[in-house]
């Protein structure tokens, strides 16, 4: 139940720091896009490093169901936990939208009109998906010690890097699909996104290959 409860707490914090610091940076930059999107890379960056280090020892923190999917597919995570994680992940996304709205005194149930679609942005988020994954699946081999910095920055510099702002992330995607603020989706992209996502976990086991799965 510890790994369970670190899931959805780590993954509910996750989406109020995207959220929040989405809000306050959109407020504090009077509309300037790129101040806000500074302040939401950085404090995503931080806030995720934190969360990964006090969190990480309890359920790995994952915080994505992709993560949670790769390892999985590699043999280090059994399918019963897998499918309790990605419960965990969703439910905490969602959780962490709506207390953002709470803090913020927005309506807690909205919807996002915010369109992210087309095919540049689809390549973008397979990228993205891709090098997250590379990066946690190399860096777990190589530099274990160093993976919440590691995971951090690569997810900091993916929001200016790529077009899609490094979702990375179905649990993500589907959570801010219920928030009509800066970092909002529209509800009929998050499709096109996931399946790039899902496209990428593909690419990832078939490249580093797939080890005898857990039970």
């Amino acid at each position: 139940m510890k790994n369970y409860a670190s899931e959805y707490v780590g993954t509910t914090l996750l989406l109020a720091i995207v959220a929040g610091s989405g809000l306050m940076g959109e407020t504090l930059g009077a509309g300037n896009a790129a101040v806000a999107l500074l302040g939401n890379s950085i404090a995503t960056g931080a806030g995720l490093y934190v969360l990964i280090v006090v969190l990480g020892p309890i359920s790995g923190a994952h915080f994505n169901p992709l993560v949670s999917m790769m390892s999985w597919r590699l043999g280090h995570l059994g399918l019963k936990t897998m499918i309790g994680y990605w419960v965990c992940q969703f439910t905490g996304a969602i959780s962490g939208i709506w207390i953002t709205h709470l803090m913020f005194s927005l309506p807690i149930i909205q919807e996002s009109t915010k369109a992210r679609n087309g095919l540049g942005i689809w390549v973008s988020e397979l990228v993205s998906t891709l090098v997250l994954l590379a990066v946690i699946r190399l860096g777990d081999k190589s530099a274990k010690d160093q993976m919440p910095m590691l995971v951090a920055m690569t997810v900091t510099a993916g929001y200016w890097f790529t077009s899609s702002t490094f979702f990375a992330n179905p649990a993500v995607a589907f959570a801010r699909s219920l928030t009509n603020t800066f970092v909002g989706i529209a509800p009929q992209d998050v499709q096109g996104f996931v399946t790039a996502e899902l496209l990428a976990v593909f690419f990832i086991v078939i490249f580093f290959g797939k080890t005898k799965t857990a039970t």
